[in-house]
């Protein structure tokens, strides 16, 4: 169905000061969208976890961030967000010069998506843009700012902008920065503020710990064992199927076709959808078998370095943990015996700050750990990047005071989850602090990230 906004120009005209923030919805219902795209893991489009977005943007099915009761009265929200989409970074954009040269000067065929690879499409990435937000990013977080202050009215709203209770927090990455702006200025456009100033707090000690936590960079970061299973998957049969059917498709001896190459096309295919909004002649050089490889292989990283894999990667994000339930504390002790001085904390980061805190928390944690030999069997795995941290992927947490004491609500993606091994769906608050109190009251960021007086670093690394 054709949206007003895309029927009625006389509407468009009237309402110019939304026009930013609904500006993809009419071309988002004709996308011809990719068959691999919802294995795009960390590159994939946050419409992908949400498709309900494809045909309206601003779309909040409110019977899902309702109130746990209407005796409830939201207290207090905690926002950690991933930045919007993005240019590749400099290391994957010369992956994909590799893999561009050797299609235009190895690769024959009479396909028509090869022909117009060769004839239509000319390589446009350059290592400057390395990682830097592109428009559709600052769009995922103007919509994002939209949906969340229609989602909770009384907490995201004119008046706390105004009155300074909602605090904006971002990494230093200028990809970060410039999400944080958008998200602010889809606030301004959706209220027609203009006399409040962009403000935000710079903080790598909470949006990127794991720059800050040595026994993480040393042990995982730096230890070329610390992902050795990725190594193995990308040396494995099931790799390897994928580069022959590569090499077939393009005419290309197999030996010319390696993992990283494959790689480079699969980042083009998702680059090119989530940047341009296109299905690209690139997306047709694998298929949908092709793709839960490549998406297992880099679920297999996140899992590594940032997931389950090392206890480190967990404990590095003690310090965000901590801070997460301060602010809820201090919003239920102030909504108690006084005045709230904020409402809302809008943290914008990584998706390396995202996936250790959901881990630390016990979020999407298979029974079986992911290994290079267990693919098979790892097809319904709950630990799925392409689910859990798309581009501008965010974890809401939502205090609320209720008769029966305060209860805390969880989102992913603007979808409610449960704690892990709470079977409430808003569990009182001192349900969830005495289930996590262990980490609440340990997991301390010093005494998890120093590393050992006797630990010297391996120069080899």
């Amino acid at each position: 169905m054709k949206s007003a906004l895309c029927r009625n120009r006389h509407f468009v005209l009237a309402a110019l000061s939304m026009v930013m923030v609904r500006v993809s919805y009419c071309k988002l219902t004709k996308l011809s969208i990719p068959a691999i795209a919802v294995y795009f893991g960390t590159k994939g489009r946050y419409e992908e976890v949400n498709p309900h977005l494809i045909d309206d943007i601003l779309f909040v099915n409110k019977s899902v961030v309702s109130p746990p009761a209407p005796d409830c009265q939201a207290v207090h929200l905690v926002a950690v967000i991933r930045h919007g989409t993005r240019f590749p970074t400099s290391k994957n954009i010369r992956k994909i010069h590799r893999m561009y040269d050797v299609v235009m000067n190895e690769a024959s065929g009479n396909e028509q998506w090869l022909r117009d690879i060769k004839s239509k499409w000319s390589m446009w990435y350059t290592e400057d843009m390395d990682g830097k937000l592109v428009e559709k990013g600052k769009d995922d977080l103007r919509h994002l700012a939209v949906r969340l202050s229609k989602s909770f009215p009384t907490l995201i709203s004119e008046e706390n902008l105004r009155g300074e209770r909602i605090e904006f927090i971002t990494s230093s990455k200028h990809r970060c920065v410039d999400s944080i702006q958008a998200f602010q200025d889809g606030l301004f456009k959706h209220w027609n503020v203009e006399d409040v100033g962009f403000r935000h707090n710079v903080n790598d000690s909470l949006m990127r710990f794991f720059d800050q936590c040595k026994r993480f960079v040393e042990e995982v970061e730096n230890n070329k064992t610390a992902l050795k299973e990725v190594a193995l998957f990308k040396s494995s049969q099931e790799m390897d199927e994928v580069c022959r059917r590569m090499a077939h498709r393009l005419q290309i001896p197999h030996s010319q076709i390696t993992p990283d190459l494959v790689e480079a096309a699969f980042f083009l295919c998702s680059y090119e959808f989530a940047i341009k909004s296109k299905n690209s002649p690139w997306c047709n050089l694998l298929d949908e078998v092709d793709a839960r490889v490549l998406e297992y292989k880099n679920d297999l990283k996140q899992y590594w370095k940032r997931g389950y894999g090392h206890e480190i990667n967990r404990k590095s994000c003690c310090i965000l943990f901590h801070d997460i339930f301060r602010r809820l504390d201090q919003a239920s002790y102030d909504y108690r015996f006084g005045e709230a001085t904020k409402a809302v904390t809008i943290q914008v980061g990584h998706g390396e700050t995202l996936l250790p805190l959901l881990s630390l928390m016990g979020f999407f944690r298979d029974e079986t750990p992911l290994t290079a030999k267990n693919f098979p069997q790892q097809q319904s795995r709950k630990f799925r990047s392409s689910r859990i941290v798309p581009y501008a992927a965010n974890l809401l947490f939502v205090l609320y005071e209720c008769t029966d004491g305060l209860r805390l609500q969880v989102f992913l993606n603007e979808k409610p989850v449960t704690f892990p091994n709470i079977s409430d769906p808003a569990p009182l608050y001192h349900t969830v602090r005495k289930h996590y109190s262990d980490l609440l009251g340990g997991c301390g960021f010093k005494k998890e990230c120093e590393l050992p007086k006797d630990k010297f670093k391996n120069t080899e690394l």
